[in-house]
């Protein structure tokens, strides 16, 4: 009988830790994704949150620092942020003037946003290519192989 209390309250320790654990892992991890103007109004409450902060890279505003920091003005309409990159990844390289940027990390007692990391896209680089007007690709395989057997060229 003894011994099944004793994996009894075994038990309940290792899964009492793996649950404590997780909870904290959670809530360490987690991140809230902001605006700037979101980020603007929730005033001294946003010092120390982990957040996510998205918004365009102003462009002639990037400077890289010789201590290895990055600072650059992340903007969302007339609202600015400074932001300083000081994580030990490179940046992406679709990181340039006018690129949509994530910063991950929190929010500094001086107002400036502090990251330690950076996601990038460049928004050009990504668009659908508009249609072309006056050319037609619309040949067939069928098409192709009849031309051939007819001793046409398809030129």
């Amino acid at each position: 009988m003894k011994t099944y209390v004793n994996f009894a309250v075994l038990m309940t320790l290792i899964v009492g830790s793996l649950v404590w654990l997780a909870a904290g892992g959670i809530s360490d991890t987690k991140t809230y994704y902001k605006t700037i103007p979101e980020l603007q109004t929730m005033g001294s409450a946003a010092h120390g949150q982990r957040l996510r902060l998205g918004g365009d890279v102003k462009p002639g505003s990037i400077v890289k620092q010789q201590d290895g920091q990055v600072a650059f003005v992340l903007y969302q309409g007339p609202q600015v942020m400074k932001v300083v990159y000081t994580g030990s990844d490179p940046l992406p390289d679709t990181f340039k003037d006018n690129a949509q940027a994530l910063a991950d990390g929190r929010l500094g007692p001086n107002g400036v946003f502090e990251a330690s990391k950076i996601q990038a896209k460049c928004a050009s680089k990504y668009e659908a290519k508009p249609p072309q007007r006056g050319l037609t690709h619309k040949t067939t395989q069928s098409t192709k192989i009849q031309d051939a057997a007819d001793g046409r060229s398809a030129s």
